[in-house]
């Protein structure tokens, strides 16, 4: 539950939209980031996907940082 997955999209150097795993699905910070977060909410199969990814690649990997560090 402490472990959580952030995939940004970045245009500029300025964060546009953000898929939060905590949250479940896309955060827009622009107006345009707005509109494709709608777009990407509205596809459940994204989301699903994000939502695999954390499981995949932070899940798999905690063991192995905590160990490191």
């Amino acid at each position: 539950k402490d472990i959580q997955y952030v995939f940004s999209y970045y245009y500029n150097k300025l964060e546009v939209a953000r898929f939060d795993s905590s949250l479940g699905k896309y955060v827009g910070y622009t107006e345009f980031g707005v509109k494709q977060a709608e777009y990407f909410n509205s596809n459940p199969s994204l989301i699903a996907g994000r939502k695999a990814q954390k499981e995949t690649y932070c899940l798999n990997n905690v063991g192995i940082d905590y160990r490191t560090a």
